[in-house]
């Protein structure tokens, strides 16, 4: 099983949540570095997975609205792909 730890403090910005999660998580180079992007490289992950993300409430300090867009494209792949998703404020 992989287990992925993505941390909301390190994620100050868009573009440095992007990069946090494609490091972490290994996405291709070819990662779009967008929702729709993000969305399909998650439901290519398996329910052998799971994804701890932390500090969620910071993340939406740093990021506003958008950080909610994040988090939900992480439950719907989660929803639909069967990989554990938790996320801890």
């Amino acid at each position: 099983m992989n287990i992925y730890l993505l941390d909301g403090k390190d994620m100050t910005s868009k573009d440095a949540a992007y990069d946090v999660i494609a490091k972490e998580m290994a996405f291709p180079e070819y990662f779009g570095r967008n929702l729709d992007a993000l969305f399909d490289c998650l439901s290519e992950r398996c329910s052998s997975e799971a994804v701890l993300f932390v500090n969620t409430a910071i993340l939406e300090e740093n990021l506003g609205d958008y950080a909610e867009k994040i988090l939900s494209c992480f439950r719907d792949a989660a929803s639909e792909c069967g990989f554990f998703l938790k996320e801890k404020r």
